[in-house]
Order: structure tokens, then C-alpha cells, then sequence
């Protein structure tokens, strides 16, 4: 790890950092420190050098590196972060670690680019490389504040939707609308998409896991989109002209997820911002059914994090899970 131990301790900084103050800080040999900087420069880092005053990170290509990721979440918090430069699923991935008991809850994964990213209904969610982020939490249920009831559990995706909207208002200065129940949107465009998961004890039927999938698109421009989707998708950069590293912001999506754990389930917050932040309340709708589609109306959302909707006909149902368009009838 001394090359992203290097990295994580020159990204951000301002000045020059001397080579025996690195390899002080790192417990490594000089030469260690001049290998992981020269091995750095070839993976696309401008660094500077000057005798007697060490080394400087002048510009670094957007990457989702553990070194990039440690300079904004600490070595500790880190040893719980997964980073990968390719992989199916960031789900997939915790889902098959969560099996271990003795990976703890909070353990993310992080990649570049998903082969099968997958969203709500079994939909394929577009994650092409280098630009968007693709990252999943592992929660477990057993370390978290009690809460027995099935109901309680599943609002943790709309909890998700706010830590999101969170971090996007930190690191950008804007806060994305939510459409309810997990997708963020800028300017009427989809910039997130939430999944969650959960795994179930067959013999006991108490849930062992949650796993809270969430990708985001970041730099990408209106031609890194399928054709079909150009109308319906955007990206952070698409919507606001501003280019801010990957590695920030998912840190700060980590950071609003691990705030999240600590404040579930009796936080009244989440729900405050959750109303706030919708899209859909006061709009007319379209609730998307196996049978087909009905107008209606979003009239409020629900202590419970429901939608009630009116129909045409007057009738009025609150939705606890589903499908809905906010696009013209």
C-alpha cells in the first residue's frame, strides 16, 4: 500500500513534503517512498520533486483511489473501503462478503466502472468507466439501533436518498430534488439511482444485512449517455458546469452514510429533509402498475415515507412501494 499510502499523503496538500518526512510518517525506507512516487508519475500524477524540499502533487487524473479516497476519510475508515478499478456489482460484491459475520457493517465498496450494474425492477444501470460512482454500503441490522419491524427497515432508502442529497449540497453548493422513492434529480434530469438489498436468516427470518447501492453520474456529458436515455438522464457536471473529483464527493456520500448508521432510526430529520427535498408532492402523476398506468395526483408524503396519491375518481391510496412518472400526462 505505500504507493496509495504516498498518495493519500500529498493529495490536498499545499506545499512540499520532504522525502525522510514521508518515509518518517509511512515507516518506509527513502527508496520505498522515491519507487511509489515514480510509480505514481506513470499512472498519470504530475508530481514535482525538488532537492531539499521534497515532493508536491501538482494535478492528479479523477480517480476512485484508495490513496485519493484516504486523504479525504482518514487510514482508519479506509480500512473498512473497498476500492475497485472494474467489477460486476458493488452489491454483488458486499453481498457475497456479507456472508462472513466478521466483516462489520459500515464496509463499502467502491468502482470505477460495474459490468452489471443493476437498478430498481431489474433494470441495468449504465456504469461506464471514469465517470460516475458506483458505491455500496454493508449495513448490519444487529449493530444498529433495534428496530424490529419490516416497515422500519425499508425507509432506510429513502434515509439513503437524503444522505445523498447531503453530500451533493456539501460538495457542490445545490441540493438535488428527490422523486420519490430513490431517484435524485437535477433540473428534471436522473443524476442518482438507489437500490437496497436485503438479506434474510431462512430459519429464523430476521434480517442479517442491508446492502444500499447507490450510483451516481458525475462528469459524464450528454453523448456518454445511450441515445434513449439522453432526455431522462444528466450528471452533476451536465446540470451545473462544475467538475469536482469523484474521490470528494464519494467520500462524502461515505461520510453522510456512516452519519446515517448513527442517527437511525429515531432522527427526525431525515424525514423533514425527505419532504422538503420532493419533486413529486403537489404534481400530477402517473402510478405505474402490472396492470397498466393511473393518473393521479401526489398529494403528501407519509410519516411512514409513503406517497399519498388521489385518483381521478377521488379516491385516494397511500403507496408504500412501486413505481410512479411525474412526466405530462
Amino acid at each position: 500500500m505505500t504507493r496509495q499510502d504516498v498518495l493519500a499523503a500529498l493529495y490536498g496538500k499545499d506545499g512540499y513534503i520532504s522525502g525522510e518526512e514521508l518515509s518518517r510518517e509511512l515507516g518506509v525506507s527513502r527508496t520505498a517512498v522515491n519507487q511509489a512516487v515514480k510509480a505514481l508519475r506513470k499512472d498519470g500524477f504530475e508530481i514535482d520533486s525538488i532537492t531539499n524540499r521534497g515532493y508536491k502533487l501538482l494535478s492528479a487524473p479523477d480517480l476512485l483511489s484508495a490513496g485519493i479516497l484516504q486523504s479525504f476519510l482518514g487510514k482508519e475508515r479506509m480500512n473498512h473501503v473497498l476500492c475497485y478499478e472494474v467489477t460486476d456489482s458493488t452489491n454483488l460484491r458486499l453481498q457475497e462478503l456479507g456472508a462472513d459475520p466478521s466483516v462489520p457493517g459500515g464496509t463499502a465498496a467502491l468502482a470505477n466502472e460495474q459490468t452489471i450494474g443493476r437498478g430498481r425492477r431489474g433494470r441495468t444501470f449504465v456504469s461506464a468507466p471514469d465517470t460516475g460512482i458506483y458505491l455500496s454500503m454493508l449495513l448490519r441490522p444487529s449493530e444498529m439501533q433495534p428496530a424490529a419491524r419490516m416497515d422500519i427497515w425499508t425507509r432506510l432508502t429513502s434515509w439513503a436518498a437524503v444522505a445523498v442529497c447531503n453530500a451533493v449540497e456539501t460538495v457542490y453548493g445545490l441540493r438535488p430534488g428527490i422523486k420519490w422513492v430513490n431517484d435524485l434529480l437535477l433540473n428534471g434530469r436522473k443524476i442518482c439511482g438507489i437500490l437496497t438489498q436485503m438479506e434474510m436468516e431462512s430459519e429464523t427470518g430476521e434480517i442479517r444485512e442491508i446492502i444500499i447501492g447507490i450510483g451516481i453520474n458525475v462528469q459524464q456529458t450528454r453523448s456518454d449517455f445511450p441515445e434513449e436515455l439522453r432526455e431522462i438522464a444528466g450528471s452533476l457536471y451536465q446540470e451545473t458546469g462544475i467538475r469536482v473529483p469523484r474521490a470528494r464527493l464519494a467520500a462524502e456520500v461515505i461520510r453522510e452514510l456512516d452519519r446515517l448508521i448513527e442517527a437511525w432510526p429515531d432522527d427526525p430529520s431525515y424525514l423533514m429533509r425527505y419532504r422538503e427535498d420532493s419533486v413529486v408532492v403537489g404534481k400530477k402523476i402517473r402510478v405505474l402498475t402490472s396492470s397498466g398506468e393511473k393518473k393521479a395526483g401526489a398529494v403528501s408524503i407519509g410519516d411512514d415515507f409513503s406517497l399519498l396519491v388521489r385518483y381521478e375518481d377521488g379516491s385516494e391510496e397511500s403507496l408504500h412501494g412501486g413505481e410512479i412518472s411525474i412526466r405530462p400526462f
